[in-house]
C-alpha cells in the first residue's frame, strides 16, 4: 500500500482513539465510545476507498484507475451510510454531538496527507507522473 495512505489511515485511528480519550475522560463514558465510533465510521469507509485505489488491477490503465475510483467513493459512500445508521439504531445511549465530532475530526486529517507525501512520491520531474 501506499506509504502516504498508509500514514493517513494510521493517523486517523489515532486522532480518534486519542480523541475519544479525551472526551471520555472530561464527560464520560457515553461520549468516549460515541467519538469512537464516529471515528470507526470515517476510518472503515476510508480504508475501502484506499484499498480500491491501490489494490493491482488487470488493466492498470487510466480508465481502469478512474474506475476503481468510482467504485470506490460509491463504496465509501454507502459504507458510511451503513455504518451511521446501524450505529443510530443499535446503540444507546449516544451523544450524537461526540459521535459527529469523532466523525469530522477523523476525516480532516485526510487533509494532512498533502503534507505528510515524502519526496520521493513528490518529485516526478524525471517521470511520467505514476
Amino acid at each position: 500500500m501506499n506509504l502516504t495512505i498508509a500514514r493517513v489511515l494510521m493517523w486517523q485511528v489515532l486522532i480518534a482513539v486519542a480523541l475519544a480519550a479525551v472526551l471520555w475522560g472530561i464527560y464520560g463514558n457515553t461520549a468516549g465510545y460515541s467519538a469512537l465510533l464516529g471515528g470507526v465510521t470515517c476510518v472503515v469507509p476510508n480504508a475501502f476507498l484506499a484499498l480500491r485505489l491501490v489494490l493491482p488491477r488487470e488493466d492498470s490503465g487510466a480508465k481502469a484507475l478512474l474506475g476503481a475510483a468510482w467504485a470506490g467513493e460509491a463504496g465509501k459512500l454507502a459504507l458510511t451510510v451503513l455504518l451511521f445508521s446501524l450505529v443510530f439504531t443499535l446503540v444507546r445511549p449516544l451523544s450524537a454531538a461526540a459521535l459527529f465530532a469523532g466523525f469530522i475530526v477523523t476525516q480532516l486529517v485526510i487533509l494532512t496527507g498533502l503534507l505528510m507525501r515524502s519526496e520521493p512520491e513528490q518529485d516526478t520531474r524525471y517521470s511520467n507522473g505514476s
